[in-house]
């Protein structure tokens, strides 16, 4: 396992004095100043400021004359041997390498760019933090620390890109299933990538695709899941959306180890598989999943607006609407959001 601790650009510095005081802060609990900087070998005052840079990447915290500091919301720092002890068998043998950062930029760029300099496959790389999440058409993923899922996969293929059309699809589905083991129900997939829980959104997923037309290429797989969002870092927000805190009580903020592994177990079979099994192993699954059959829908695709109503999706994964002339059509790509009946 790498724990990396600082970017290399100079963006934002965790260092191991703010990971120490995070696990000891981690169960919510207040302690003192004093207790505080006699742990950590520090002054009071330096403890004050690194609870201060610490708040400015999301994590919040309670100060009470008294009593001391405490976080706002519990949080479960991520954990590598508790990670792997809930990965099966296959899982386990699938994964080349894990990495988990205290900070990086992006886990689907950092993979991205070993992709591009190593033939590694089968790494997974997971961070408390990211500078700069990746959402669809660039858009910034909302990732305060220690709270969420920020979690990709590296993979290569023998085939080029065509060949593994539709593995966001499948890998949607494979997030729910990790959900609903955890005792996630109402969850539901938007197309083409993103997992909704009563109409707000919960997860995305963003799959980064290299390589010659005829092969080989490689998938960079990424995941964002929203266990707990601290209000100053939602209101960034402009869509609906939720996390699983409101959906699981505070339970879920004690989930967040086992459910990395429970994606992993999911999503890394599906993976490795998918130039053999296809779509068509999953699209099935799918449908049963789909919270947009039947909704009326506005399509955006680059500068044109297309209304119609959704008729699922086809058998490549296209998705099906059917428009003001009555004609349904397939559509391979296109940001489509909900609009009124």
């Amino acid at each position: 396992m790498s724990i990396n601790t600082a970017l290399s650009d100079g963006i934002m510095l965790i260092s191991e004095h703010h990971m120490r005081l995070l696990a000891l802060l981690a169960d919510g609990q207040f302690h003192s100043g004093t207790e505080l900087a006699g742990v950590l070998a520090v002054s009071r005052t330096a403890i004050w400021k690194h609870l201060q840079a610490m708040a400015d990447c999301g994590v919040e915290v309670v100060a009470v004359t008294g009593k001391g500091y405490k976080l706002q919301t519990p949080l479960q720092l991520l954990d590598r041997e508790e990670i792997v002890a809930h990965l099966d068998e296959r899982t386990g043998a699938l994964i080349n390498r894990m990495e988990i950062h205290a900070v990086i930029h992006s886990t689907n760029a950092h993979l991205s760019e070993i992709a591009r300099t190593t033939h590694v496959s089968g790494q997974v790389c997971l961070a408390e933090y990211q500078t700069a999440g990746k959402g669809r058409r660039g858009r910034n993923w909302v990732s305060p620390f220690g709270h969420n899922i920020y979690l990709s996969i590296l993979w290569r293929y023998s085939e080029g890109p065509a060949a593994i059309a539709g593995l966001s699809l499948a890998i949607g589905v494979a997030v729910i299933r990790a959900l609903r083991r955890a005792g996630v129900d109402e969850v539901g997939l938007k197309w083409p990538n993103d997992v909704y829980w009563n109409g707000r959104k919960l997860a995305g997923i963003l799959i980064e695709v290299s390589g010659e037309a005829g092969g080989p290429c490689h998938a960079v797989i990424g995941l964002g899941l929203n266990i707990h969002l601290p209000q100053r870092q939602a209101e960034a927000i402009e869509q609906a959306w939720v996390d699983l805190q409101q959906i699981l009580g505070f339970q879920a903020l004690q989930l967040r180890n086992r459910l990395a592994a429970g994606l992993l177990n999911e999503m890394m079979p599906i993976v490795a598989d998918f130039d053999s099994l296809t779509l068509a192993n999953y699209l099935d699954e799918w449908r049963t999943y789909d919270c947009m059959q039947g909704r009326a829908v506005t399509m955006f695709i680059g500068g044109q607006r297309v209304d119609g109503t959704v008729k699922g999706i086809d058998d490549r994964g296209l998705l099906l609407l059917e428009e003001a002339d009555g004609r349904i059509r397939a559509y391979a790509s296109g940001e489509v959001s909900y609009r009124a009946s």
